[in-house]
């Protein structure tokens, strides 16, 4: 199927949601495939990261590297810290982005983009769309909690899912007339796996229980791991200020990825997810061919 001829600039937004966010690869590359190539991107936390790498052209290079993920090699990344506002550094993961994706400005990258983060002084939503690429996306990531503050321009930093999981209004600010937005985490209200715990003869979670003997706050029977609880409490907030932020800014079409069997830290589960991006494309095409012609 063809799109139409090009009226309106087209803006594409991915939301936050911890490890399901890998959808938002299937998604851009399905609409690719399409042929509809959105003018300007914009992401939260994980869509910020996808975002970032698919509005520098670097999206192969990330596709390859998280489909290789193994839960060995996500926890290697992981630096635990009790000193800093979080469980985790991020300091391992972003120098790893660093060194396999070369970081720019902003203002540099071949499609423009924005993502967002949240004022942790203030409580304000920010809007990074200059200085340094990584900077921006490690701030926008920084889920309270869970990774540490970033200290960006004089402002301290966190996760931008606090205030707007799927910034809808930023992108319309950067001249997106038409705008297409995922919203991964949809259906985590409705999901039993978030802090599902392992049944008989299951592998323990490869997340929670192992992170919390690293840092000696072992579980307790079936207790959920520390990380979940915190992971799931923070996006059933995010969840809930997403619906609002939406109904009061909707996008002009809102993908939203079937992802509830994907437990927020199941970053090494990525084929799964890019394959439900695929797929919510693939359902919604009629949709998205009518929105563009708008």
């Amino acid at each position: 199927m063809k799109p139409p001829a090009r009226k309106h600039r087209i803006g594409l937004v991915l939301g936050s949601g911890s490890a399901r966010g890998w959808a938002h690869i299937g998604v851009v590359r399905a609409l690719a495939e399409a042929g509809v190539n959105p003018d300007v991107i914009c992401g939260c936390s994980i869509g910020a990261l996808v975002g970032a790498a698919a509005a520098s052209g670097e999206l192969d290079p990330l596709e390859t590297w998280v489909r290789q993920l193994t839960w060995q090699q996500v926890l290697g990344l992981m630096d635990l810290t009790l000193n800093g506002g979080g469980l985790l550094k991020g300091d391992k993961l972003m120098a790893f982005f660093e060194r396999h994706f070369a970081d720019r400005d902003i203002t540099a990258l071949p499609i423009p983009f924005g993502c967002s983060a949240t004022d942790l002084g203030t409580g304000r939503e920010v809007w990074l769309r200059e200085g340094s690429v990584a900077a921006a996306v490690r701030a926008s990531c920084a889920l309270p909690g869970l990774f540490t503050p970033v200290l960006y321009d004089d402002r301290l930093l966190v996760d931008g899912g606090l205030v707007d999981p799927v910034p809808v209004s930023l992108c319309r600010a950067m001249g997106a007339d038409i705008v297409i937005a995922v919203d991964v985490g949809a259906d985590i209200l409705n999901s039993p796996f978030a802090l599902r715990t392992p049944e008989a003869g299951e592998e323990p979670s490869p997340w929670g229980r192992r992170l919390l003997a690293a840092i000696g706050l072992g579980g307790n029977g079936d207790a959920p791991p520390l990380t979940g609880v915190l992971a799931t409490s923070l996006h059933i907030m995010q969840t809930r200020i997403a619906r609002s932020r939406l109904a009061g800014e909707p996008a002009d079409l809102l993908l939203r990825p079937r992802l509830g069997d994907l437990a927020l830290l199941d970053y090494h589960r990525a084929a799964e997810a890019i394959a439900e991006g695929r797929a919510v494309v693939e359902r919604m095409m009629p949709a998205i061919m009518h929105a563009v012609e708008m």
